[in-house]
């Protein structure tokens, strides 16, 4: 069974999919994001199989999510960093953690804490509309036609 290309669809979560839609790969991003950087530290927090773990990095090296950096020749051993666009797709697992927090955390409460560098407190995200500051969700927009729709 061949897979379907999200990457193709006019249709920015499709894309986003396309990028990040396997499971590892926000597991992944989210390591790299608190300092899980080297190869061997990832496949011991993540649990996951080398060769799984192998072809994830390459795919968000090659989509420019991650980049590659070498630390040491001898042996040749390299680490993982966030470029600006694997920093913006944080924000979007910051977004999936406050969901998370709020419906599956349970009585535990959430398993980390996010302290906002600007105050100092403990956070969390909310989305605000760009232009006007107020607080946006999923029932207070509508969605039409964009530029790029008719290119699908």
């Amino acid at each position: 069974m061949q897979r379907t290309r999200f990457g193709d669809m006019a249709c920015s979560i499709a894309r986003t999919l396309d990028v990040i839609g396997e499971p590892w790969s926000p597991l992944i991003l989210r390591d790299v994001y608190v300092g899980i950087t080297r190869f061997d530290a990832l496949q011991q927090d993540l649990g996951i199989s080398r060769k799984v773990l192998a072809e994830r990095l390459k795919w968000l090296v090659e989509k420019g999510v991650l980049a590659r950096q070498q630390y040491s020749s001898r042996p040749p051993r390299h680490e993982y960093t966030l470029t600006t666009k694997g920093e913006e797709l944080c924000d979007l697992l910051l977004v999936m953690v406050r969901w998370g927090d709020r419906w599956t955390a349970g009585e535990a409460g959430p398993p980390a804490l996010h302290r906002h560098h600007a105050c100092g407190e403990f956070s969390h995200v909310e989305l605000h509309c760009s232009v006007c500051g107020q607080p946006m969700h999923a029932t207070d927009i509508d969605v039409v036609p964009g530029p790029g729709a008719a290119a699908g």
